[in-house]
């Protein structure tokens, strides 16, 4: 399962961070689909790379296959876990633009350099399950596309694509975005403030510390919970200036969702993690992650890996 978070410093720069939740990894590394590169796209969706891109994913057959990237024109995208409610359509639809699911991510960041600019786009777009090969299926999920102005969720299910505006900044797993946003409504007593001092009868009844009004977000590991808590965090956290602040901010938050081994099984019974966490920053271009197994934040600038190259480029 996994739980993402966009956010702003103010200043026209964008964080998308995310954590990856699964039993183990894939081989996942950090990746860089620079503009000389020729894409290998089934129906064509991805031309060409117009828009150089870093993030996390693995490589087949010579092709990035990304969990999440964001682009040298600060636009980002992270796909989570849709199961049960993802549907693609079976085949390419005349007419349209046809992307396969595994290339979505890759569609958006190498295509485009705004939410604005892939919305319109997506009235034309269908998502087609046309798996990479047989060794990786199509994966089910839905994408949080987001850059410093705002974000939107995608989904493509069994009635069609449907675009929603994220105006909360969050997302994770199944049931379906509109659900988890109405769901909302049910924590609007919740809040940061220290409460005062409640008489009863003779006695002056105070709090024993501070987080009294914060009594009623879920702490547990489901998708449903993960959203709230991750919703309530990313909507108080004060908003920061500089680059390791904000750094600091998109890792923080994320570890009050981010989920420890042995608390979680899935219903094999092998224990859900976070695998890692991932965060763009578009200030500096700049893609961070840290993993399970080593919590130290490791970095690399888009500008460092040939971001022009012919080449698939690994961190």
């Amino acid at each position: 399962m996994c739980t993402g978070i966009r956010f702003s410093d103010g200043d026209g720069n964008l964080y998308l961070a995310r954590n990856l939740d699964w039993t183990v990894g894939y081989g996942e590394r950090v990746l860089v689909t620079p503009t000389g590169y020729t894409p290998r796209s089934p129906f064509g969706a991805v031309g060409s790379i117009r828009h150089a891109t870093i993030g996390m994913g693995i490589v087949e057959e010579d092709t990035p296959l990304y969990f999440d990237l964001g682009n040298d024109a600060g636009l980002a995208v992270a796909g989570l876990n849709f199961p049960g409610y993802a549907q693609y359509a079976p085949g390419p639809v005349d007419g349209r633009t046809n992307v396969a699911a595994w290339e979505f991510p890759l569609w958006v960041g190498s295509q485009f350099a705004s939410v604005d600019e892939v919305e319109a786009a997506l009235a034309d777009v269908t998502i087609v399950d046309k798996p990479i090969n047989e060794k990786f299926p199509s994966s089910l999920l839905h994408w949080i596309i987001a850059d410093a102005n705002r974000a939107i969720v995608v989904e493509h299910t069994a009635t069609g694509l449907h675009v929603f505006d994220d105006d909360v900044d969050v997302l994770a797993n199944q049931p379906g975005f509109e659900w988890h946003h109405e769901n909302l409504r049910n924590y609007l007593n919740t809040g940061p403030e220290f409460p005062e001092a409640l008489q009863v009868g003779r006695a002056s009844l105070t709090p024993f510390g501070s987080g009294s009004h914060m009594r009623g977000i879920p702490g547990d590991y489901y998708s449903t919970s993960r959203f709230v808590r991750a919703a309530y965090v990313n909507a108080h956290y004060p908003t920061k200036t500089s680059e390791e602040d904000n750094v600091s901010r998109a890792f923080h938050t994320l570890q009050q969702v981010a989920m420890v081994d042995g608390a979680a099984a899935m219903g094999d019974g092998a224990f859900e993690k976070t695998i890692y966490t991932g965060l763009f920053s578009s200030r500096t271009t700049t893609y961070y992650w840290n993993l399970y197994d080593d919590p130290a934040i490791q970095s690399v600038a888009l500008a460092d890996l040939k971001p022009d190259g012919t080449e698939l480029v690994s961190a």
